[in-house]
C-alpha cells in the first residue's frame, strides 16, 4: 500500500515539473512571437526627371473646294509639300506617314449652311514618328514657313496633340528601384531609433507601378519618372 502511494506521489511531482516546464515553454514562445510580430510599414520614393526620347508630331492642315477631284489633286500636292520640307531638314522618309484625308459634304449636310462657299472641306494629316526629338522641336517652329504655299495648318488644343514619350525605363528601372528601398530603409531606421528599438529584418515588401508624367504643361518633353516601394520591417526592443 505504502509503495503504491509513493508511485501515485512521484508521478504527480513528475506531472507537475511537467506542467511547470511546459508553462516556462509556452510563455517564452509567447514572448518571442510578440517581439517579432512588432513591425513598421514605410514607403519609399524615387523620382527622375528625363528627357523624352520619342516623339508623335501630327501634322494637320484644312483643304477645301467645289470638285472632289481637284480637291484631292490639291491634297497631294501639299502632302508633297510637306514631305519635301520635313526631309530637307533630316526626318526621314520612313518616319513620315500620310493619312487618308477627312472629307465632309457640305450640302449632305442636314443642318448645314445654305450658301458655303465651297462644297467640300478636308482635314488632311502626315504623321512624323521619330526619336529626332530636338530636331522636331526646332521644326516646328519653322513649319509655318511653307504657309505660303496656301496651305491652312490647324492646331487643335485637345486633338491631334503632338505627344513626346519616355521608353527607355528599363534602363533606370532597377536603379530606382534600389534607391526607393533605401530611402523606406531611412525612414524605418529613423522611427526605430526614435523608439529606442532596433530595426529588424523585412517582414514585407512591394513596388508599386512605375508612373511617367510631364513635368509641368509648358515642357511635355520633360517627364519625371516615379516609383514607390512598400515595405514591412520587424522592430526590436
Amino acid at each position: 500500500m505504502e509503495n503504491k502511494n509513493l508511485a501515485i506521489i512521484i508521478a504527480s511531482a513528475c506531472i507537475g515539473v511537467c506542467i511547470v516546464i511546459s508553462s516556462i515553454i509556452f510563455a517564452f514562445s509567447i514572448s518571442s512571437l510578440s517581439e517579432n510580430q512588432r513591425t513598421v510599414q514605410v514607403k519609399g520614393l524615387s523620382e527622375r526627371e528625363v528627357a523624352a526620347n520619342s516623339v508623335i508630331w501630327p501634322i494637320v492642315y484644312k483643304d477645301a473646294g467645289n470638285e472632289l477631284s481637284s480637291l484631292y489633286g490639291s491634297i497631294e500636292s501639299k502632302n508633297l509639300i510637306i514631305k519635301n520640307f520635313l526631309v530637307e531638314n533630316g526626318i526621314s522618309e520612313s518616319e513620315i506617314s500620310v493619312a487618308a484625308p477627312n472629307v465632309k459634304d457640305r450640302s449632305a449636310e442636314m443642318y448645314g449652311p445654305e450658301k458655303a462657299e465651297f462644297r467640300f472641306y478636308a482635314t488632311a494629316i502626315l504623321t512624323v514618328s521619330t526619336d529626332k526629338v530636338d530636331l522636331v522641336r526646332s521644326l516646328i517652329t519653322k513649319i509655318s514657313s511653307i504657309g505660303r504655299n496656301n496651305i491652312s495648318f490647324s492646331s487643335d488644343e485637345y486633338q491631334n496633340q503632338i505627344e513626346y514619350n519616355y521608353t527607355k525605363l528599363n534602363d533606370i528601372k532597377n536603379e530606382m528601384v534600389e534607391e526607393a528601398t533605401k530611402n523606406a530603409r531611412a525612414t524605418a531606421q529613423k522611427f526605430a531609433d526614435d523608439s529606442e528599438s532596433s530595426l529588424g529584418k523585412i517582414k514585407t515588401a512591394s513596388q508599386g507601378q512605375f508612373t511617367i508624367y510631364n513635368r509641368d504643361n509648358y515642357t511635355p518633353y520633360i517627364k519625371i519618372v516615379r516609383v514607390v516601394s512598400s515595405v514591412e520591417y520587424f522592430i526590436k526592443d
